[in-house]
């Protein structure tokens, strides 16, 4: 099946941007002053408000916002931190960034997230910090995530790069916990384009932040300046601020459309024959998720066709898709450090059949049907 030329083509994810923002943006770039300066204040404090008051500094991207959280824990070279296999390699990394070293614990089968039990296993004497994915949009269980900090003295730097717009029991993620980093890439739900910030737990945390941001510089006066911390250039510019200043007034109508994108999902997928087959569908969570994500995973044993023929057929229908993500120890950097297949097989196993299926907030109940009924049809045109 080829696609109609009559059916525009699907991506798996398009950002929202209104015209006041497209303004908005106009506006700065005429004002001369387009790298960071008002629109990132204005930006810190909505942030902030949003956080529950908590002090949030922004940084170009969601990598840096993790290296340097990592930084404010106070890892440094021989401290291990524990993270998960299941996520964008950035997330260990900056591990290696810091001159640390990553220490992975497998994940739940069912959330897909860092299974809270093989993390506690994996703590020694080592262990300074701890990094959580919330994988798609849905924390872990920050209760029992944050006893276990709490028992071990640990840091906790979550990578809620996925999960802005998420909650917990009814609190929002960045306005709980320790040392919250949020990505705002093109394909997240809140976008600057390229930008990340971090939620702090106190002054003092945010100015040495805010140092870690812009070459470890403090100004005083007039004419003042010094350095007294190795820092680096991560700064947002107002341009990007701004759109991130656009794109928060409409956060909560955003994770609600997501929301119901995410049952549409659900129940055009219900009885199907992709679901007969043994495909796998996310947790059914629509309280805490912010659904950044609808991830499948396919029954590779029951199908003639392996992932990428699969997204192959999807894109012959006019659908895109992505993968999210390969088992970050497979890749060449870790292997050269003794990491090998094997090692953490639910997370090589979700690595290795995860699809990602269009969500993003232009879609309609049509489109999520659409995407439902192609799934099914080549699932049921491969089966073994």
């Amino acid at each position: 099946m080829t696609q109609s030329a009559s059916v525009p083509f699907l991506p798996f994810v398009r950002p929202e941007i209104d015209e006041e923002t497209i303004q908005g943006v106009v506006d700065v770039l005429r004002s001369g002053w387009i790298t960071t300066g008002p629109q990132n204040q204005a930006f810190e404090a909505a942030l902030s408000a949003y956080c529950g008051g908590r002090p949030v500094r922004t940084f170009n991207s969601g990598t840096a916002t993790l290296e340097i959280g990592l930084r404010l824990a106070g890892v440094s070279p021989g401290d291990e931190v524990i993270t998960t296999p299941a996520s964008w390699v950035s997330t260990s990394n900056v591990i290696y960034e810091v001159g640390a070293t990553p220490v992975f614990a497998d994940i739940d089968p069912v959330t897909r997230n860092i299974d809270l039990d093989k993390l506690e296993a994996a703590i020694t004497p080592k262990t300074k910090a701890i990094i959580p994915v919330f994988l798609a949009g849905l924390p872990v269980d920050m209760d029992r995530l944050y006893a276990i900090a709490r028992q071990h003295k640990l840091r906790v730097v979550e990578d809620a790069a996925q999960a802005f717009g998420a909650s917990w029991n009814g609190k929002r993620i960045g306005a709980i916990g320790d040392i919250v980093s949020f990505s705002f890439h093109a394909n997240k739900n809140l976008t600057s384009i390229e930008g990340g910030a971090l939620v702090l737990n106190d002054e003092a945390e945010a100015v040495l932040a805010q140092k870690y941001r812009l070459q470890g510089i403090t100004r005083t006066g007039i004419d003042g300046m010094d350095c007294d911390v190795l820092g680096g250039k991560y700064n947002l510019t107002d341009v990007a601020a701004r759109v991130g200043l656009g794109q928060l007034k409409h956060i909560e109508r955003f994770t609600a459309q997501r929301r119901a994108l995410a049952r549409r999902y659900f129940a055009q997928f219900e009885g199907g024959a992709a679901v007969k087959l043994g495909m796998g569908l996310p947790v059914a969570d629509f309280d805490n998720c912010n659904w950044h994500m609808f991830q499948i995973t396919l029954p590779l044993e029951q199908l003639s066709i392996d992932r990428a023929g699969f997204m192959e057929q999807l894109k012959e229908r006019g659908i895109g898709s992505g993968v999210h993500y390969p088992a970050i120890h497979l890749f060449t950097l870790y292997r050269e450090r003794g990491f090998k297949a094997g090692m953490f097989p639910l997370a090589e196993r979700l690595g290795k059949t995860t699809v990602t299926l269009p969500l993003f907030t232009q879609m309609t109940d049509a489109d999520v049907e659409r995407v439902c009924d192609a799934v099914n049809e080549i699932c049921a045109q491969y089966a073994k």
